[in-house]
């Protein structure tokens, strides 16, 4: 399994441009768009080009020759150059923003497939408001830099070989001069743009350190009002917010010495060049028409060259943005399926087998969770696991669902080792009902057939019907159809779990794994649960967590661990006549209930 070290590093990799090269494979189905963008960005370039020209002719001969007819001409060409120019520069635009809508809705999809085929144990070590700020806020980021900022820095660029071309073709000597001032232009951007691309990456970090933060906070909000904790999250969230208020503006600072020092240089050169330009104009070296045209491509060398610096900061923080995607993306995901996986049989499921399992979790490495755990169970058994807290129960469920992989040992299904399947097909064979049941923000038809998507209404209602939540569902507004609000909080504690139940009861898979289905229930909704439940596991290799042993009192087997290891099994009355842990535990929770009563 992937160790904690080599997940999201903190610090990002050397070099600019290659974090752009890592989305290669994004643009590459819509090269084609993109050829078609770049060909109306070299004809807008070269209408804007050729308006210099035409501000020469207008000059010279039209001012100069004092002939209307001729300016009457010049002014209908360069409306007719603009009107390409506007024709070019709108497909320009619109090819390259939208091919950045879909290069980016299609890394978006990946990230997020990709995202779901992590294993648990990689949400240990990684906050989930991060993961969320990175498939938003950065995905958001860089869709402007390839749609917008990287065919405007394209332009500019070409724009700007191609005007100093024209520079030298009016003005040789004036031209050296310009050539001379560009070096100065790129020193800041040199100097500049690798400090803008560090403080975008440590101000996209902070941003994410917010969204983590919120997330959280918003997750847990009863637990933040029940502690009166709101104070305390007003002022860690403050720090926070600050936090990334102050790296933003070291950027914004950084970005804005950029820009304010490349058009102090670039203006200057050219106030310098039309001085010069101006005593060779009265020396009659120089027509007014040439010295026009060359204003005008010095000034498109200068705003290109401000518009390069401005534009090459916001390429920096598209650099990070592709970074921290590309980093999740690129993430290598620690259950994987084998070259050649086995394929469960039509009778698979019957018998399970832990043999000599150890496994700790990577988030403590150093803690034995299991230590040569060995379990057989067979076809169609019941099997209660029972132990105090951090035994090792919950770790059992996720060693069989595969979530994680054993350090030692196998886990088997039907003789099979769970790692020869594709975890997948592993997973169809096992029905959940945790003890906290996960309701989604969906209707009750959507949220009992999560494991059945396709599974018809009428089923649907059968499977409601066997696990007793029918009678509350037809009291709802929309019935089936209702929509249940986040984590469906429009419900009670036993209508969540029959909904849980039901769920199980239409995926219809032949091992479930009850973690203790009935612990938070008042007596009444257990009653009911427990009826569901009877129906349930008829039928099914049945493992179950238990708390409280008073539910599993007629379990086939109870295995009792302590400390990740089996320190005692058999039926009830066993165990009882056994002095150990289970018979302490007993006689603890029994006397409880009979000191309530």
């Amino acid at each position: 399994m992937s160790s904690p070290q080599n997940r999201l590093p903190p610090e990002p990799p050397r070099g600019d441009w290659r974090q752009f090269a890592r989305l290669a494979r994004f643009m590459l189905p819509y090269r084609a768009r993109v050829a078609g963008a770049l060909l109306a960005l070299v004809v807008a370039a070269g209408c804007v080009l050729a308006l210099g020209q035409g501000l020469k002719h207008v000059v010279d001969s039209g001012f100069g020759s004092g002939d209307p007819r001729l300016l009457d001409e010049a002014l209908g060409a360069m409306i007719a150059v603009a009107a390409v120019l506007a024709v070019a520069t709108y497909f320009r635009f619109f090819l390259m923003m939208s091919t950045g809508e879909r290069v980016i809705t299609d890394l978006r999809r990946a990230v997020f497939d990709h995202i779901l085929g992590l294993e648990p144990g990689f949400f240990e070590i990684t906050r989930t408001g991060e993961v969320i700020s990175r498939l938003s806020t950065d995905s958001t980021l860089l869709q402007q830099v390839i749609g917008f900022g990287l065919s405007m820095f394209v332009r500019n660029v070409l724009m700007m070989a191609g005007a100093t071309v024209m520079l030298f073709v009016v003005s040789w000597k004036l031209a050296l001069m310009v050539l001379l001032g560009v070096p100065a232009t790129l020193v800041p951007i040199l100097l500049l743009g690798r400090r803008v691309r560090h403080l975008s990456r440590a101000n996209q970090d902070r941003v994410a350190d917010v969204s983590a933060y919120v997330d959280e906070a918003v997750h847990e909000i009863r637990t933040v009002q029940a502690y009166a904790h709101e104070d305390a999250d007003r002022a860690a969230f403050a720090a926070h917010a600050e936090a990334a208020f102050s790296a933003g503006v070291a950027r914004i600072r950084q970005k804005a010495l950029l820009i304010s020092s490349v058009m102090l240089i670039a203006f200057s050169a050219v106030g310098l060049i039309l001085w010069i330009g101006g005593y060779d104009v009265l020396a009659g070296r120089l027509t007014a028409g040439e010295l026009a045209a060359f204003v005008f491509y010095a000034l498109v060398v200068a705003g290109g060259a401000g518009t390069v610096s401005e534009v090459w900061s916001e390429l920096q923080r598209g650099a990070g943005a592709s970074e921290r995607l590309m980093e999740l993306l690129e993430t290598a995901p620690g259950i994987v399926a084998p070259a050649q996986p086995r394929q469960p049989g039509a009778q698979a499921g019957g018998e399970i087998e832990f043999d000599g399992v150890t496994f700790a979790y990577p988030a403590r490495p150093a803690f034995a969770a299991l230590h040569g755990f060995s379990l057989r169970i067979a076809r169609g058994e019941r099997v209660a696991l029972v132990g105090p807290s951090g035994a090792g129960k919950s770790t059992v469920f996720a060693l069989l669902a595969r979530f994680y992989d054993p350090q030692a040992g196998a886990v088997r299904i039907d003789g099979v080792d769970v790692r020869e399947f594709d975890p997948r097909a592993l997973r169809r064979l096992l029905a959940v009902v945790p003890q906290e049941p996960v309701i989604f923000a969906a209707s009750v038809l959507d949220n009992v057939r999560y494991g059945r998507p396709q599974a018809e209404r009428a089923a649907v209602e059968r499977a409601c019907e066997r696990a007793f939540a029918l009678e509350f569902i037809r009291s709802l507004p929309q019935g089936l159809d209702t929509p249940l609000g986040e984590r469906g909080v429009t419900l009670s504690g036993g209508q969540r779990q029959r909904l849980s139940i039901a769920r199980a009861l239409l995926a219809d898979r032949p091992i479930l794994l009850l973690d203790e289905a009935t612990s938070s229930l008042d007596a009444a909704s257990e009653r009911m649960v427990q009826r569901a439940l009877d129906e349930l596991e008829r039928g099914r290799t049945t493992l179950v967590i238990a708390h409280r042993l008073a539910t599993v009192r007629h379990a086939d087997r109870i295995v009792v661990l302590e400390r990740g290891a089996i320190v005692a099994q058999g039926t009830h009355a066993q165990l009882m006549r056994e002095t150990g842990l289970y018979a302490n535990l007993a006689a603890l929770q029994f006397l409880d209930v009979e000191l309530a009563a």
